[in-house]
């Protein structure tokens, strides 16, 4: 076989896998780009999930306990508060207090609730986003960081980040749906996710209180 007939097969044989090479790349870059949708997606369930949580125990009072100066007609600003663009790229921020129930309460990062993690019996979650820290130099900012806040068991505020590739959160009493459906206060909250790249996604849902009016 000449040289010319072997360089002949050879563009013969690149000819026919290049097609190949080039679609196995763009399935790679679509399993990458799906498994990043699909851990977005996750976080952003988690993190609703722990919202609404924490907005469905906000203001609840235990039938037997008392605290000085709050009881169970207290306004609800002393329970549910949102705190409009004070974070990242104006986001929203949440804040919850309750008392403890007689089950099994937890605060946003898993810690069971106990009366030493409370502040005059009163137990605190907060969520907010903010910038992230300890990025290594050179790396690419993947949205901000949503931050839970909660006391510690010596009842000091304790900031702890939950997940980043938050783009921004937004939260908004829906009054009107709350009067219509005779219900207690209910909350529309939007959170956008991002990879810092080219992923981006919104995901929203609605809780409502239920001890709250």
């Amino acid at each position: 076989m000449s040289l010319l007939e072997c360089l002949i097969g050879i563009a013969l044989s690149l000819t026919l896998i290049a097609p190949l090479i080039k679609n196995s790349g763009e399935l790679i870059s679509k399993q990458i780009a799906y498994e990043k949708t699909q851990l977005l997606s996750q976080d952003a369930n988690r993190a609703l999930e722990l919202m609404g949580r924490a907005i469905r125990m906000a203001g609840y009072v235990h039938p037997n306990a008392f605290i000085q100066n709050i009881n169970s007609q207290s306004s609800g600003e002393e329970f549910l508060q949102i705190q409009k663009s004070v974070g990242y790229k104006g986001s929203d921020a949440l804040i919850i207090k309750h008392q403890l129930s007689s089950g099994l309460d937890m605060d946003c990062i898993g810690n069971t609730l106990t009366l030493d993690r409370t502040r005059k019996g009163l137990a605190f979650q907060g969520f907010l986003v903010d910038l992230q820290t300890s990025i290594p130099k050179g790396s690419r900012i993947s949205g901000g960081s949503l931050i839970c806040q909660s006391l510690d068991r010596q009842g000091r505020l304790q900031s702890t980040t939950l997940m980043n590739g938050i783009h921004h959160l937004a939260i908004e009493e829906l009054t009107e749906q709350a009067k219509k459906d005779r219900r207690a206060r209910v909350f529309k909250i939007r959170l956008e996710m991002t990879d810092g790249a080219h992923l981006y996604r919104a995901f929203e849902r609605t809780f409502a209180t239920r001890n709250l009016l």
